[in-house]
């Protein structure tokens, strides 16, 4: 007999009587997705990027530092000669410059100009009229903080092909960027744009002579060979074309002048307000005539006519600027707009021996290096470079002396 549960068949017959709705069923309630929460994360804020150099007044800034003519003469390299050493060098010429690497060290980018050509390892060597300078200068350079050289110059040919492509060669080995003299054609248009402290600066060049003589190809240097010999409207394209290439700074490098004069030919202060007034150029300098020469504060920006040499075998008496140096930092601030202004230059003097030996030595009044030659003759050397350096209203425009000693 089978047996039920009573409740159970109560339900039964009575649902055998009348019709039985069925029993409503609970319905689970409808899952519902909660609304993604996207959460934005923030733009982090800009880190400041002071720079090397003097104290910045923004959040960005860039300091650039340029010399004058690396000029060899045979009295250079022979006190520089060593025993061939395991890199095969057989001049160390660190010694000779390492007094400008207290200074290099405070800047973002360094340019010099590599005046002459540079020779084959183991030579021959020769100085003026044709220059072939030993090939370890470009290691030399690199170690004592420079960047970048400027490469056209009056000499750029002395050596034919030959030599402007060994001078290549030895600053690409050395880590050194250069422009003013080309491999290739085409890469003289391409404007030269290498990075400081997270900028992007600009550097372009052109010389105004090649001796008389000539490049094999006329792409090979940036020089012409009509009036005017250093070309501004190519510059300005030039520069133009590096603004176009996201440059934040442009910097104009002319070599040109009157051998040993201190002041600016009509020339010299045409070509380079040409630049300036394109309104394409932050800075602009000049080299070649182997003496120093003011600055001039030109409508916010500045021109340099000339840094004299960097270093420099001693001239006679008359030629006396041609063994007096310059060096100028120029240090550029980024403003809330993005736009660039100049906001510190300084300066430092130098002369070519100290101990009796060929060496880049300060007579700053702070002496980094001691004395050079003697106290009255390193005091006549900056008064000398004071005056010409302010002769156009450089300090009056806030061009300043550059002490180590006033410098973290």
């Amino acid at each position: 007999m089978t047996k039920y549960v009573a409740g159970t068949v109560t339900a039964l017959v009575l649902c055998g009587l009348v019709a039985c709705a069925p029993e409503p069923v609970e319905e689970a309630p409808a899952e519902t997705t909660a609304p993604e929460v996207v959460t934005e994360t923030p733009e982090p804020e800009p880190q400041p990027q002071p720079g090397a150099g003097p104290a910045c007044p923004t959040d960005h800034c860039v300091s650039v530092v340029m010399t004058g003519d690396l000029l060899f003469h045979e009295g250079l390299w022979s006190q520089s000669a060593i025993p061939t050493n395991e890199l095969g060098q057989n001049f160390d010429f660190v010694p000779l410059l390492e007094g400008q690497k207290p200074y290099l060290d405070r800047s973002d980018l360094a340019i010099c100009q590599m005046e002459t050509p540079l020779a084959p390892v183991g030579g021959p060597y020769a100085g003026y009229p044709a220059f072939s300078t030993p090939p370890e200068l470009a290691a030399a350079v690199k170690a004592v903080g420079y960047d970048v050289c400027t490469t056209a110059s009056n000499h750029t040919v002395d050596q034919g092909t030959e030599g402007l492509l060994r001078t290549l060669d030895g600053l690409d080995a050395a880590g050194i960027a250069h422009t003013g003299s080309y491999r290739a054609e085409g890469e003289q248009d391409i404007p030269l744009i290498v990075e400081a402290n997270g900028a992007k600066v600009a550097i372009m060049t052109a010389t105004f002579s090649l001796n008389g003589l000539y490049a094999e190809y006329p792409w090979q240097v940036d020089y012409r060979d009509e009036e005017p010999r250093v070309d501004p409207e190519r510059m300005i394209a030039k520069a133009q074309k590096a603004r176009e290439m996201g440059a934040d700074l442009v910097i104009g490098v002319q070599h040109i002048g009157e051998e040993y004069w201190s002041e600016p030919t009509p020339g010299q202060r045409d070509l380079a307000l040409q630049l300036h007034n394109s309104g394409a150029f932050d800075f602009v300098y000049q080299h070649h005539a182997h003496a120093v020469q003011p600055l001039e504060n030109v409508n916010g920006k500045w021109v340099l006519y000339g840094t004299g040499n960097t270093i420099s075998e001693s001239a006679p008496p008359a030629q006396q600027v041609n063994n007096e140096f310059l060096m100028t930092r120029v240090q550029f601030a980024k403003q809330p707009d993005g736009t660039w202004t100049t906001n510190d230059v300084s300066w430092n003097a130098a002369t070519n021996t100290q101990n009796g030996a060929y060496k880049w030595c300060s007579v700053m009044p702070d002496q980094p290096q001691g004395v050079c030659q003697s106290p009255e003759f390193d005091a006549g050397v900056l008064d000398r470079t004071r005056a010409t350096v302010n002769a156009m209203g450089a300090a009056e425009a806030g061009a300043r002396e550059w002490l180590l000693s006033e410098e973290p």
